[in-house]
């Protein structure tokens, strides 16, 4: 007798699993390149979970469900997973970025009282409600691009209220996006203006009160470790108050200027180094013998007009455990497509699409931790899904512009339908969640 589930998910041309590999730990080196899929796949569903994948036809024998969903050919993935984004802020800066492609150097702007600072003086300007508001929106975007996991970090308030302010938003918000969030606090981003002459007592306000009294609002701490911002000393300094507190870490690191950031996240045992255009040797070396991931931001690169992406390739042979992530932020990267971020990684740090699927699920799911939940399709994970409307899995980094995500499905249920783009096909139900 056929098995009851919840739903049955049909007619996947291409079912991505992952699951050809195991079910947590990072993917390193050719086992990148396994993607374990499933022609005209099916994905059983019952209480939220994972409950089996396979061909439509036998899961169709094997389980029966009061709500079938046909997805008509369309290739389906994990949600992606977003393990690096900046989406509590409250202006957009599209005028410095017209500066910059006029030949402004983001550093300058940065130095003249734009870039972060800028930022800051949005968020510390605007009321709690409405910054709530802004970010809920945002974290309704990345649905709509097929991700349902996201780690938040704040960072654009600089003083322990307005930092506070930003954590209280991005818990009002994501109470009503059905999106597993985690919540970063960058606090070290920047140093504010009223520290500007003694960053020595801007750290220790970090490290003495900030980390201690917003600790219960967080899971990770971050610092922007970069010379010019927050030197290896200081960096280390706001890491270990921040473990002290309980918080997990993650690291900006050597992304502008090399500065040994990604040997201090080994060290200190982060989750994740993020950025790395400029990941010495040695920083590879002690990568790939660590958990420590690698976080490669090349929509950043790219949106900068910088010449220095991570040496992915290099670091992918080496053994690191290698994620992207789309920086999602207001001044350096406004974008919330893995799906294009995906596709920079092909061109731009020649991954393949083995490579960039991987990267965009299972890896980035165990920087945060979270690999036991979601990043593949194992039964008993999360029934997240991302269903793109193109040819084949293969497209993925080959297909880009608008945006192929045609569902996205969190938790088992379809939150987000969006309008084919394929003449002919079948398509989703037309609206926004």
């Amino acid at each position: 007798m056929a098995e009851a589930v919840d739903r049955l998910f049909v007619h996947c041309k291409h079912l991505v699993t992952l699951a050809d590999g195991p079910a947590t730990g990072p993917r390193r080196g050719a086992a990148m390149r396994r993607l374990g899929v499933v022609d005209d796949g099916a994905v059983a569903v019952r209480g939220g979970r994972v409950v089996a994948t396979g061909p439509t036809d036998a899961l169709a024998r094997a389980y029966r469900a009061a709500d079938e969903v046909d997805l008509g050919g369309r290739v389906v993935l994990p949600g992606f997973v977003d393990c690096h984004t900046h989406p509590v802020f409250a202006r957009t800066r599209e005028h410095e970025f017209h500066l910059r492609c006029a030949g402004a150097d983001y550093m300058a702007i940065a130095a003249a009282g734009g870039g972060i600072l800028s930022s800051m003086r949005a968020v510390r300007e605007t009321p709690l409600a409405e910054l709530a508001a802004l970010t809920e929106r945002r974290l309704w975007g990345f649905l709509a691009h097929g991700t349902t996991t996201v780690e938040c970090k704040t960072g654009y308030g600089l003083s322990l209220a307005d930092e506070e302010k930003s954590l209280r938003a991005l818990a009002a918000a994501r109470a009503s996006v059905p999106l597993t969030t985690t919540r970063t606090f960058l606090g070290a981003h920047e140093f504010p203006p009223e520290y500007r002459q003694d960053r020595d007592a801007y750290v220790r306000l970090l490290c003495e009160q900030m980390i201690p009294q917003l600790a219960p609002l967080a899971d990770a701490c971050d610092v922007f470790a970069e010379p010019g911002v927050f030197d290896r000393a200081q960096s280390e300094r706001v890491l270990r108050a921040a473990r002290a507190a309980g918080l997990r870490l993650r690291m900006h690191a050597d992304e502008i200027q090399p500065m040994g950031g990604a040997e201090l996240a080994v060290a200190l045992g982060a989750d994740s180094a993020d950025h790395l255009g400029r990941i010495s040797d040695a920083g590879i070396a002690a990568m790939a013998a660590s958990d420590t991931v690698g976080v490669l931001l090349p929509g950043t690169i790219f949106f900068l007009a910088k010449p220095h992406y991570a040496p992915a390739r290099r670091m992918i042979e080496a053994g690191c455990a290698v994620a992207i992530a789309t920086d999602f932020n207001p001044g350096s990267c406004h974008t919330q497509s893995m799906t294009l971020i995906q596709t920079i990684a092909c061109t731009q740090m020649k991954m393949t699409a083995e490579e960039v699927i991987t990267a965009a699920t299972i890896n980035p799911a165990f920087s945060l931790r979270l690999d036991g939940e979601v990043g593949s399709l194992h039964p008993g994970k999360r029934a997240d899904l991302c269903v793109l409307d193109v040819p084949s899995w293969e497209a993925v980094g080959y297909a880009f512009g608008g945006n192929p995500v045609a569902m996205t499905v969190k938790d088992g249920a379809v939150v987000v339908r969006n309008v084919s783009q394929r003449a002919g096909a079948s398509a989703p139900a037309a609206g926004s969640r």
